[in-house]
């Protein structure tokens, strides 16, 4: 039976080799998706589908609707209101305008 220190040098050896192999298939493998994607003419857009890298606001999150005008915080008008306009009657003077 092998020792745990020649278990350990057996296993530090296969992930070198299985680090060279993973290197040598992502080559062949990109080569081949280069020359089909030049071939066919694909786009990133066909490939990834149009919502990738789309700046914007997190699903779920509204934008702020009301600022703060001493701290510059801001509030979606959903949820619970913040301590600096909960108390306020009239909120007009907290919209963000642009």
């Amino acid at each position: 039976m092998a020792t745990y220190k020649e278990l350990k040098a057996q296993l530090a050896e296969l992930e070198s080799l299985a680090a060279v192999a993973r290197q040598q298939e992502f080559e062949t493998v990109l080569a081949d998706i280069r020359t089909k994607v030049a071939e066919f003419g694909y786009t990133q857009q066909d490939i990834f589908g149009s919502r990738r890298g789309r700046p914007g606001v997190a699903p779920g999150a509204a934008p702020p609707k009301y600022r703060d005008p001493v701290s510059g915080a801001t509030w979606s008008g959903k949820g619970r209101a913040p301590n600096w306009i909960k108390d306020a009657k009239n909120r007009d003077r907290f919209l963000i305008r642009e």
